[in-house]
């Protein structure tokens, strides 16, 4: 009995024992088919040989070298605009540009230039008292060293008089000598109050000059002429809505007979004879350019027309793209052109296609663009290695728009357009182009 079961076990384990052999080849042999499958869905491409040209696309606007920002003058008050150019006027040097409501300007002119007069005519009375006082105590100075000198020549005479008329003419010295002494003390103090009063006054005249002087030039500022010859643009009236404002909201622009408060920026002129061509080119780009290289400016306006240029400068610092522009975040470099025509005949605003004409790579090794993936924070691409793919470390030598100049490889390789490492449930070549990225410059 116990040998019939021990034999029992056994056959039970033998057949537990061959099917997961049986299982576990099925396995393998699906998991080899299941490779083979993403395998095939994996699209590929070939290293290849070739001459590669560095050239830049970008976006530009036509923006002038020069222009002229102005602004409500500062004065006290809001103003209200009599005269404004029409947006799109041409304008010459001196020609006005921008006229406010001068009323007020004039009558504290007016009220300036009074009170003026009237303080100069407090300073010549005030003069024309201290000489009248001054007179009157030349005269009053005298009289009293008259009476001291009388008084001396009565006491000189003692001798020849009563005790009692002696001590008389002696107590009338003492009281002249005190008035003289008395008086010179009084005229000093007049001249030096007199002198002080005059003082003031001509302080309050001075006051009122320049209140007058800055009337005067308030009025001068309410006509506001071109700087130099060019294009009239006006600007958006902020406070039509009475300070209220929100995102999409479109603002009038300013006419005559708004209201303005200083400083407020009402028009601006642009030098339309001198005109460049402004751009933003990204951080993968920024090596590329120099001033002084060939650039092909295609207007949106004149499709059928292009005009030649040069790089003019490159900004040296970067700016991060907000994310209404579009810039998803990337650090872009600001890039001006100067064409070649001495007068554009187009108006400031207009975008246009620039075309920058960089070097070309003899016999290089390309790659298109997507082929190439970050991993581990180096460039790397997937080289086919029968049934899959293995990653392999590259250098990045040149990019352009659409392929990429690399070393590391050998010419003839085949290798993927897509990670085949993410599996996300879609077949590569179906789902949108996977984020290419890389090192190298």
């Amino acid at each position: 009995m116990s040998a019939l079961l021990q034999l029992g076990f056994l056959r039970r384990a033998l057949l537990i024992a061959g099917a997961l052999v049986v299982a576990s080849a099925g396995a393998a042999a699906a998991l080899q088919m299941l490779g083979k499958a993403e395998s095939r869905g994996v699209p590929t491409t070939r290293v290849q040989r070739g001459d590669l040209d560095l050239t830049v696309y970008t976006r530009g606007e036509l923006r002038p070298i020069r222009s002229t920002l102005l602004s409500a003058p500062p004065v006290r008050g809001q103003l209200q605009i009599t005269f404004l150019a029409k947006p799109g006027e041409r304008v010459k040097e001196g020609d006005p540009v921008i006229e406010f409501d001068s009323s007020e300007q004039e009558y504290n002119i007016d009220q300036a230039r009074s009170e003026l007069l009237q303080a100069e005519q407090e300073i010549t009375k005030a003069k024309a008292d201290a000489e009248v006082q001054k007179a009157q105590d030349e005269v009053a100075l005298l009289t009293a060293k008259f009476e001291v000198r009388r008084s001396e020549l009565e006491v000189s005479r003692n001798e020849l008089v009563s005790t009692i008329d002696a001590r008389k003419n002696d107590l009338a010295l003492e009281e002249a000598r005190r008035k003289l002494a008395q008086l010179e003390d009084d005229i000093k103090s007049r001249v030096v109050t007199s002198g002080a009063g005059i003082k003031v006054l001509e302080q309050k005249r001075n006051r009122q000059r320049v209140q007058l002087d800055r009337a005067e030039a308030d009025l001068k500022m309410l006509k506001i002429t071109a700087p130099f010859d060019g294009l009239v643009t006006v600007k958006e009236n902020q406070d039509a809505a009475g300070g209220f404002f929100f995102t999409g909201m479109v603002l009038p622009e300013f006419r005559q007979g708004d209201l303005v408060f200083p400083g407020r920026p009402v028009a601006e002129v642009l030098d339309v004879a001198q005109m460049e061509v402004i751009a933003k080119v990204s951080e993968i780009d920024r090596s590329r350019i120099q001033a002084g290289q060939k650039v092909e400016v295609q207007v949106d306006a004149r499709p059928a027309q292009k005009f030649s240029g040069k790089v003019k400068a490159v900004a040296g610092q970067a700016s991060r793209g907000m994310f209404f522009e579009g810039g998803g975040g990337d650090r872009k470099f600001d890039v001006s052109f100067v064409l070649d025509i001495a007068e554009i005949p187009m108006r400031p605003g207009v975008t246009c296609d620039v075309q920058i004409m960089g070097e070309q790579v003899k016999g290089a090794l390309l790659l298109p663009r997507q082929a190439v993936f970050e991993k581990d924070g180096k460039p790397v691409v997937y080289v086919r290695k029968g049934e899959s793919f293995e990653p392999l470390v590259i250098k990045v030598l040149h990019r352009s728009e659409s392929r990429v100049a690399i070393d590391g490889v050998s010419e003839g390789l085949e290798v993927a357009l897509a990670d085949p490492s993410k599996d996300d449930g879609k077949r590569p070549g179906k789902s949108s182009a996977p984020v290419v990225s890389g090192g190298g410059q």
